[in-house]
């Protein structure tokens, strides 16, 4: 993998790359990671109002995502700030027409593994964002970002995520999301806790019980 060479290390506009991001984006391991949107209802690509979005919410949230990874005389990584073209981040896959929502399901699954498995270009900010608008057997469209590690962990990319996105009913109130348990799977799991917690409490005091007894046999 190769980075490109900084024309000036004592840029303002260039940041150490920390060894953690340089780990993740190396030529022994490339990670990303793919956050998969489901929508109950159809989404249409809007160039009007995605990329102002992306350029004033999405973009300050992180200086990474305006940034490209690039190595100076001495090879220490660095982050470059660079401007973006988001018409490079922002991808829309072309199925056939009049597919069945099954046949559609099987055009995204390889259309998952594919964006999985590339490789992200290293002379642009290691994002992506891809609307499928087509309907699956399991929503009726797909939004996919694909986030280098490089760019974060998990609990930071996902509340960078996050804190871009709003309520429709009311953005004034927090965004929550509905949970998959029923009241009963939840008192049922609640049960089996009870139950586990009990047996590892017996478990730990009989455990005691022997060392104490071997303790004072020896």
């Amino acid at each position: 993998m190769e980075f490109e060479k900084e024309e000036a290390p004592s840029s303002p506009s260039s940041m150490p790359a920390s060894p953690g991001a340089q780990y993740f984006n190396s030529c022994a391991l490339s990670l990303s990671i793919l956050c998969v949107l489901e929508f109950e209802v159809p989404i249409s690509v809007d160039d009007s109002q995605t990329f102002p979005l992306l350029k004033d919410v999405f973009l300050p949230i992180n200086p990474c995502f305006s940034s490209t990874m690039v190595e100076d005389k001495n090879g220490a990584r660095k982050w470059k700030r660079v401007e973006v073209n988001l018409k490079h981040h922002v991808k829309a896959p072309v199925f056939p027409k009049g597919l069945s929502p099954a046949l559609y399901q099987d055009h995204s699954n390889d259309y998952f593994s594919k964006i999985a498995t590339d490789q992200p270009p290293q002379n642009r900010p290691l994002w992506e964002i891809h609307i499928i608008k087509y309907p699956t057997t399991n929503a009726s469209g797909h939004i996919i970002f694909k986030l280098h590690h490089a760019l974060g962990d998990g609990y930071s990319l996902m509340g960078a995520l996050l804190s871009s996105t709003q309520r429709a009913d009311n953005p004034s109130i927090p965004l929550t999301f509905p949970s998959r348990q029923s009241q009963s799977q939840q008192k049922e799991n609640g049960e089996k806790l009870a139950i586990f917690s009990g047996m590892w409490g017996g478990f730990s005091l009989e455990f005691l019980t022997l060392c104490w007894i071997l303790e004072r046999a020896l």
